[in-house]
């Protein structure tokens, strides 16, 4: 098999996977619950950045405020009072009557004043009356039936539970008995209606057409306006209700129970609420949330172009382009509420930050690498230029030397034979000191090939003792083959043939006279620990982290005098490694060296692809 690069393209996967982290960090970020208080700040800020409009309303409310209750001898005058304001209203003809207020109780059937409503209530067309959710109590509070018999319809009073009101549940649901909004069914029998029309997208009165989904309890976001009249109850005038929808309700602070906050931090009282609500729904500007699949588009732009700047760009202009999706990101959820749209605020602005820096960062660090790897292979290559100088001029110079006195004297046929012997040895020397570092660079840049055989580790230790003694017995070093467990390996044979051989002559070189180098070779699990032991010069830790490096040389083996290229441990390990395995080195100065393979065994043996 052919290694390959792959550092480019895991580069690239890498930026991929930390952008698309990014965009599931940033949607995951924007539907958490931490999330739901900030959405709701921004979508009060971007409420009173977009002031409320003016319109021409179709309601008024009629207000039991502090001065009608004062007038009129408080709340426990309340129902003589309403029936008073609604045979006064009747005359003005109002298009629909929403009374926001308990008429729960009738004790007694004879009281004077539940009679006198229940005759203004019977003589009002179009008549909405409030029901009531029982604190504690799985069901409704409705209208006494004396009264409720005159209504239309029945409509719920509650708000959504909320600390601002920002949208109100056009259905709620108590058991099996449901109840539409006030205000819904108002404008139900404004536009003369027969029936609200549902479907799981919204609802649907005559023409009017709600976006209120139902699995969110068909909540309507309530676009407030200005212009909404409001008429004291103890008014003698009530000319402004003619052909219009009347809500009827406490705003007096002392008896008002329902009074909320709204997105522009003022407060406002439940009947006024609905009377909004009543208005949004009959103006039809609804705003609309936005999509999922929408803000999961958005936020996937912003992570592109994010990505799309940094991979494309760098320093300075990257980081001034960089600042268009975030600003982009900012102004998208105001662009999208002018027109009518809500979209969240921090899923598209958490997409942009968090892919700009994530992008920028790893830049960053790829850069830094590259400029590592950059001066780190200014390095090598200064190495091996200053390989190529030292190690290579000893052969040329005994090459040149030797031509020139064959050319220059008239030497006899020994002496040519030696320089011509002398010349074909430095010739043969030179050629692997090329071959060796051609191999170095090929098994780095991954253009080696890699055979893949079954071969036992006996078969491979043995030729390499043999071709190693030679060398060792010329400077009587014992070559000492110790315990040799048999072990199948999977891999290049001549590869690793050329790693134990190297290990072996290297150990050869560096052992003083009369001493003893050993091979062995154990099972461990599912691994195998080839050793070559020698009691040579050793090395101290600071070499040991080093060993491995290309043309490094210890300072005791440049001062031993021994010939040497400082490329053969390298290209050891880059062996090892290819195999899947791994070089362990233990040493002590002046003591000797351990230098240990650590293979798979066949079974277990998976050869790295490159």
């Amino acid at each position: 098999m052919k290694s390959r690069r792959q550092w480019p393209g895991r580069v690239t996967v890498g930026y991929i996977a930390v952008l698309s982290a990014a965009f599931l960090v940033a949607m995951i970020a924007g539907w958490s619950s931490l999330a739901e208080g900030m959405e709701g700040s921004a979508y009060d800020w971007m409420f009173r950045v977009n002031p409320p409009p003016k319109i021409e309303p179709s309601s008024v409310i009629v207000a039991f405020d502090e001065r009608t209750l004062n007038r009129t001898g408080g709340m426990r005058n309340l129902r003589r009072t309403l029936a008073d304001v609604l045979t006064r209203i009747r005359q003005e003809r109002p298009a629909v009557v929403a009374i926001d207020v308990g008429l729960y109780d009738s004790a007694n059937p004879s009281d004077p004043e539940d009679a006198a409503l229940e005759k203004a209530l019977a003589e009002m067309p179009n008549l909405v009356l409030a029901s009531d959710i029982l604190p504690g109590e799985n069901r409704w509070e409705d209208p006494a039936p004396r009264f409720r018999k005159h209504a239309s319809a029945v409509g719920h009073v509650h708000a959504a539970p909320d600390p601002v009101s920002r949208k109100l549940p056009l259905e709620l649901v108590v058991g099996r008995d449901r109840r539409w909004a006030m205000a819904l069914e108002a404008h139900r029998l404004y536009v003369g209606a027969r029936a609200i029309e549902e479907s799981p997208e919204g609802l649907s009165t005559g023409k009017a057409v709600i976006p209120a989904r139902r699995e969110s309890s068909r909540a309507l976001y309530i676009r407030y306006g200005e212009g909404i009249p409001v008429v004291p109850a103890f008014s003698t005038q009530f000319s402004e209700v003619a052909g219009k929808t009347v809500f009827i309700g406490i705003t007096a602070q002392s008896a008002a129970r329902d009074r909320l906050m709204t997105p522009f931090g003022t407060m406002m009282t439940g009947v006024e609420i609905h009377a909004q609500t009543y208005e949004t729904i009959t103006r039809g500007k609804f705003l609309t949330p936005a999509s999922l699949t929408a803000v999961a588009l958005v936020c996937l732009f912003l992570t592109i172009a994010a990505g799309a700047i940094f991979a494309t760009l760098s320093g300075w202009p990257a980081y001034g382009l960089a600042a268009i999706p975030i600003v982009a990101a900012h102004l998208t959820p105001h662009l999208a509420f002018a027109n009518g749209i809500i979209f969240p605020y921090l899923a598209p602005v958490f997409a942009a930050w968090l892919s700009v820096f994530l992008a920028a960062s790893w830049q960053y660090f790829i850069v830094r690498r590259q400029l590592r790897k950059s001066e780190s292979d200014r390095a090598r290559y200064q190495q091996a230029i200053h390989f190529v100088t030292h190690e290579m001029r000893s052969p040329l110079t005994a090459i040149q030397g030797s031509s020139e006195l064959m050319g220059r004297y008239n030497l006899n046929d020994a002496k040519r034979k030696q320089m011509a012997e002398m010349i074909n040895a430095e010739s043969k020397r030179l050629a692997r000191m090329i071959q060796t570092f051609l191999d170095i660079e090929r098994l780095t840049d991954g253009q080696m090939e890699i055979r893949s055989e079954m071969f036992e580790a006996s078969d491979v230790i043995g030729p390499c003792l043999d071709r190693a003694r030679p060398l060792a017995d010329r400077k009587q070093i014992e070559l000492r083959l110790e315990e040799i467990e048999q072990s199948t390996l999977r891999g290049d044979r001549e590869l690793m043939e050329y790693a134990v051989y190297n290990l072996l002559t290297n150990a050869v070189k560096y052992s003083p006279a009369e001493t003893i180098v050993s091979v062995s070779a154990h099972r461990d699990n599912s691994s195998i620990r080839l050793s070559v032991r020698d009691q040579g010069i050793g090395m101290d830790d600071k070499e040991l982290r080093s060993i491995f490096q290309k043309f490094y040389r210890t300072k005791k083996a440049e001062a031993s005098g021994e010939v040497g290229t400082g490329i053969g441990l390298s290209i050891v390990d880059q062996i090892v490694t290819h195999h899947g395995g791994r070089m362990e080195v233990t040493s002590t100065p002046g003591k000797g060296s351990c230098f240990t393979m650590v293979l798979p065994t066949a079974p277990a043996s998976k050869l790295v692809s490159y």
